[in-house]
Protein backbone atom coordinates (compact mmCIF):
# COMPACT_ATOMS: atom_id res chain seq x y z
CA UNK A 1 0.00 0.00 0.00
CA UNK A 2 1.16 3.53 -0.72
CA UNK A 3 1.88 5.82 2.19
CA UNK A 4 -0.51 8.68 2.74
CA UNK A 5 1.09 12.16 2.85
CA UNK A 6 0.30 14.55 5.68
CA UNK A 7 -2.11 17.29 4.68
CA UNK A 8 -1.60 19.61 7.65
CA UNK A 9 0.31 22.76 6.80
CA UNK A 10 2.97 24.14 9.12
CA UNK A 11 3.62 27.89 8.83
CA UNK A 12 5.56 29.32 11.76
CA UNK A 13 5.86 33.08 11.25
CA UNK A 14 8.17 35.64 12.83
CA UNK A 15 5.59 38.32 13.64
CA UNK A 16 8.11 40.62 15.25
CA UNK A 17 10.15 40.86 12.04
CA UNK A 18 7.81 43.13 10.05
CA UNK A 19 7.43 45.47 13.02
CA UNK A 20 11.15 45.73 13.85
CA UNK A 21 12.63 45.78 10.30
CA UNK A 22 12.11 46.96 6.73
CA UNK A 23 12.19 43.69 4.76
CA UNK A 24 13.56 43.74 1.21
CA UNK A 25 14.80 40.70 -0.72
CA UNK A 26 13.48 37.29 0.36
CA UNK A 27 15.05 33.86 -0.18
CA UNK A 28 13.88 30.32 0.55
CA UNK A 29 16.55 28.11 2.11
CA UNK A 30 16.66 24.46 3.07
CA UNK A 31 17.99 23.45 6.48
CA UNK A 32 20.20 20.63 7.72
CA UNK A 33 18.16 19.00 10.50
CA UNK A 34 18.26 15.88 12.65
CA UNK A 35 15.35 13.44 12.87
CA UNK A 36 13.92 14.74 16.13
CA UNK A 37 14.12 18.35 14.88
CA UNK A 38 11.94 17.71 11.82
CA UNK A 39 9.45 15.77 13.96
CA UNK A 40 9.23 18.66 16.42
CA UNK A 41 8.70 21.13 13.53
CA UNK A 42 5.88 18.97 12.17
CA UNK A 43 4.16 19.27 15.54
CA UNK A 44 4.60 23.08 15.37
CA UNK A 45 7.14 23.37 18.20
CA UNK A 46 9.45 26.06 16.81
CA UNK A 47 10.03 29.75 17.50
CA UNK A 48 11.69 32.24 15.13
CA UNK A 49 11.76 35.22 17.51
CA UNK A 50 15.27 36.58 18.18
CA UNK A 51 16.87 34.43 15.48
CA UNK A 52 19.20 35.74 12.79
CA UNK A 53 21.45 34.44 10.01
CA UNK A 54 25.21 34.83 9.64
CA UNK A 55 28.18 33.61 7.66
CA UNK A 56 30.64 31.29 9.40
CA UNK A 57 33.47 30.84 6.92
CA UNK A 58 31.86 30.23 3.54
CA UNK A 59 28.72 28.63 5.01
CA UNK A 60 25.45 30.33 5.97
CA UNK A 61 23.93 29.50 9.36
CA UNK A 62 20.85 30.42 11.37
CA UNK A 63 21.44 31.20 15.05
CA UNK A 64 18.85 31.46 17.81
CA UNK A 65 16.15 29.38 16.09
CA UNK A 66 14.43 27.50 18.91
CA UNK A 67 13.07 24.04 18.04
CA UNK A 68 11.68 22.38 21.16
CA UNK A 69 12.76 18.88 22.08
CA UNK A 70 10.65 16.08 20.62
CA UNK A 71 8.66 14.41 23.40
CA UNK A 72 9.09 10.87 22.08
CA UNK A 73 12.82 11.42 21.46
CA UNK A 74 15.05 9.52 23.84
CA UNK A 75 18.71 10.25 24.55
CA UNK A 76 19.03 11.08 20.83
CA UNK A 77 17.16 14.36 21.28
CA UNK A 78 18.68 17.55 19.86
CA UNK A 79 19.83 20.78 21.51
CA UNK A 80 16.91 23.25 21.08
CA UNK A 81 19.04 26.36 20.36
CA UNK A 82 21.87 24.91 18.27
CA UNK A 83 23.08 26.62 15.08
CA UNK A 84 21.63 25.10 11.91
CA UNK A 85 23.20 25.22 8.47
CA UNK A 86 21.17 26.79 5.65
CA UNK A 87 21.28 25.45 2.12
CA UNK A 88 21.38 28.07 -0.64
CA UNK A 89 22.93 28.30 -4.09
CA UNK A 90 26.29 30.03 -4.56
CA UNK A 91 24.62 32.85 -6.47
CA UNK A 92 22.21 33.50 -3.60
CA UNK A 93 25.04 33.37 -1.06
CA UNK A 94 27.08 35.92 -3.03
CA UNK A 95 24.05 38.21 -3.28
CA UNK A 96 23.41 37.99 0.47
CA UNK A 97 27.10 38.55 1.25
CA UNK A 98 27.20 41.71 -0.86
CA UNK A 99 24.06 43.07 0.84
CA UNK A 100 25.48 42.33 4.30
CA UNK A 101 28.52 44.49 3.54
CA UNK A 102 26.22 47.53 3.58
CA UNK A 103 25.91 49.22 6.95
CA UNK A 104 22.78 48.50 8.99
CA UNK A 105 21.61 45.38 7.16
CA UNK A 106 21.05 41.93 8.58
CA UNK A 107 19.38 38.69 7.51
CA UNK A 108 16.49 37.40 9.58
CA UNK A 109 14.16 34.40 9.23
CA UNK A 110 10.55 35.36 8.55
CA UNK A 111 8.76 32.03 7.96
CA UNK A 112 9.39 28.35 8.69
CA UNK A 113 7.27 25.96 6.66
CA UNK A 114 7.07 22.40 5.33
CA UNK A 115 6.95 22.22 1.53
CA UNK A 116 4.90 19.78 -0.56
CA UNK A 117 7.74 17.22 -0.51
CA UNK A 118 7.88 17.21 3.29
CA UNK A 119 11.10 19.22 3.67
CA UNK A 120 11.46 22.04 6.19
CA UNK A 121 12.21 25.35 4.49
CA UNK A 122 13.11 28.68 6.00
CA UNK A 123 12.17 31.95 4.32
CA UNK A 124 14.81 34.56 5.09
CA UNK A 125 14.81 38.27 4.29
CA UNK A 126 17.46 40.95 4.04
CA UNK A 127 16.39 43.55 6.59
CA UNK A 128 17.22 47.06 7.73
CA UNK A 129 16.26 48.14 11.25
CA UNK A 130 13.44 50.63 11.82
CA UNK A 131 13.73 53.73 13.95
CA UNK A 132 11.18 54.48 16.68
CA UNK A 133 9.18 56.91 14.51
CA UNK A 134 8.96 54.26 11.76
CA UNK A 135 7.49 51.83 14.27
CA UNK A 136 4.90 54.43 15.31
CA UNK A 137 3.93 54.89 11.65
CA UNK A 138 3.52 51.11 11.29
CA UNK A 139 1.21 51.02 14.32
CA UNK A 140 -0.87 53.92 12.92
CA UNK A 141 -1.27 52.18 9.55
CA UNK A 142 -2.26 48.94 11.28
CA UNK A 143 -4.88 50.77 13.36
CA UNK A 144 -6.31 52.47 10.24
CA UNK A 145 -6.56 49.13 8.41
CA UNK A 146 -8.25 47.57 11.43
CA UNK A 147 -10.81 50.39 11.74
CA UNK A 148 -11.60 50.26 8.00
CA UNK A 149 -12.14 46.50 8.19
CA UNK A 150 -14.41 46.99 11.21
CA UNK A 151 -16.48 49.66 9.38
CA UNK A 152 -16.77 47.33 6.38
CA UNK A 153 -18.41 44.63 8.53
CA UNK A 154 -21.25 46.93 9.67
Amino acid sequence: MAQKKQQTTINIKNRKAEFEYFLSTKFTAGMVLTGTEIKAIRTGKANLTDSYCLFIGEEFWVRGLHISEYKAGSYNNHDPKRDRKLLLTKRELRKIQSKLNEKGTTVIPTLLFINENGYAKLEIAIARGKKMYDKRETLKEKEIRRSLAYKGEE
